[in-house]
């Protein structure tokens, strides 16, 4: 035990571990949010399409499946907040007396300064998208039903319209995806070189392969709300 427990622990604690656990939890969460999105998308084929993909989330696996990804989606963004924040604790005490050093700084891309901030402005924003439409706190999305194959199911459909009819509800969801193309713009790309994909001749293409899955994110998700709020589909 002690000679697999010694790798671990130095593994966990050492900067490089940390760097490596952040890129891999970071991959869970990239892989998720295009997934979501894609799903989510499924409103613009209609009330059916989005409801049996949302009734298809709750029974795969007889309901466990659903719960099995939950349980998944939590350890990755916890273990990403928190390898996160102690790598840049850790960086922060490194640097000391050279906090003030111009020309590290001024290299640095502004997405990269603030990605420990952006980060947990989407931690806020998830904690309250989990409540407003997972967990149906403060209102009576839990009493909207539809029916898929003759069977009663939760309306997706409906819940969607009714969430992002309330216009600060969508300018804030519009907001975070901002914040969340910030972080991803950065997040992807050093991701990549954590990984060892990024070299001198790849890391351009790697970096506008970045830019462009977070304009994709933004646009396909950022589409919803402002669907809604114009009137785009019936209630």
């Amino acid at each position: 035990m002690s000679a697999l427990s010694q790798p671990l622990t130095h593994f966990f604690t050492s900067s490089i571990g940390r760097k490596i656990l952040v890129a891999l939890t970071g991959l869970v969460l990239v892989i998720y949010v295009l997934g979501h999105m894609i799903g989510n998308l499924l409103i613009f084929v209609g009330r059916d399409a989005i409801n049996e993909y949302g009734h298809m989330l709750h029974t795969i696996l007889h309901g466990g499946g659903i719960w099995i990804a939950r349980a998944v989606m939590i350890v990755a963004v916890v273990g990403h907040v928190y390898f996160t924040i102690k790598l840049t604790a850790e960086n922060r005490a490194a640097r000391g007396s050279e906090r003030y050093g111009y020309n590290t700084v001024i290299k640095a891309r502004r997405s990269s300064l603030i990605m420990i901030w952006t980060g947990l402005i989407l931690l806020a924003f998830i904690i309250y998208h989990l409540l407003h439409f997972t967990l149906r706190v403060g209102n009576d999305y839990n009493t909207y039903t539809a029916l898929v194959d003759g069977k009663p199911v939760h309306d997706v459909y409906k819940m969607v319209i009714a969430g992002f009819s309330w216009w600060p509800a969508s300018v804030f969801y519009i907001i975070a995806m901002g914040t969340l193309c910030s972080h991803l713009s950065h997040g992807v790309s050093s991701m990549f070189q954590t990984l060892g994909f990024s070299t001198e001749k790849t890391r351009p293409t790697l970096q506008l392969v970045a830019y462009a899955y977070a304009a994709l994110i933004f646009v396909g998700n950022c589409s919803i709300p402002l669907a809604v709020l114009m009137g785009y589909f019936h209630k």
